[in-house]
């Protein structure tokens, strides 16, 4: 009988954890991108050289945090991969904002931190880029109940952080405040709070 049954059996597809969360957060991303444009638009001085440079800052940073989290989710996704990783690595994209924003704030005046930190628009990245994680939140989370991840608080809080990321990165093609320590704060910060909400809401929605 085992061996009647063994040869129905079919090879596990290892990569289909891969497969599944690359396309859902592909997906998520193209979505997020609609959502910001459609919401807020692109910013109009988009072509000048100033706008380009603090724009691929805002994204390297925003891609960093997407990319490294995917990593680590994948692992998370698979029965038992918490024990295979530590995630302190992902924390690198953030230190280096921070100590890039620091150097900013040593080399002005004291006098103008206080608009270097806030900006213009700290209340619409504070609200956006939650509300625009939304929809890759979602999308992950579901790409992720395809799997059997073990972890479901730290699963989530990946989830999280890929959502927080993507978003921020949509984000970016509209947000006008390029400082480096209203990056740090305000973007840094958002992406924080989708990752602690994730890891809040993981242990629900991720439940066998």
């Amino acid at each position: 009988m085992v061996a009647l049954l063994s040869t129905n059996v079919e090879p596990v597809d290892r990569n289909a954890v891969v497969r599944t969360l690359s396309v859902a957060i592909a997906g998520a991303t193209v979505a997020a991108l609609g959502i910001a444009f459609a919401g807020l638009g692109f910013r109009p001085d988009s072509t000048t050289t100033r706008a380009l440079i603090y724009l691929a800052i805002k994204l390297a940073f925003a891609i960093g945090v997407v990319g490294l989290a995917m990593i680590y989710l994948m692992r998370l996704a698979r029965p038992g991969g918490e024990r295979m990783i530590s995630p302190l690595f992902v924390a690198a994209p953030f230190l280096a904002v921070v100590v890039l924003a620091a150097i900013s704030l040593w080399s002005a005046p004291p006098a103008h931190w206080g608009r270097m930190i806030v900006g213009d628009d700290w209340l619409e990245c504070l609200l956006s880029i939650p509300i625009i994680a939304i929809v890759p939140f979602a999308v992950s989370i579901w790409a992720v109940r395809k799997a059997a991840p073990t972890n479901l608080v730290r699963a989530g809080a990946f989830a999280g952080l890929v959502a927080g990321g993507v978003s921020a990165m949509s984000y970016a093609l509209h947000c006008t405040d390029d400082s480096l320590p209203f990056i740090a704060l305000w973007y840094g910060g958002t992406i924080v709070l989708c990752t602690l909400a994730g890891a809040a809401l993981g242990p629900r929605l991720l439940r066998w």
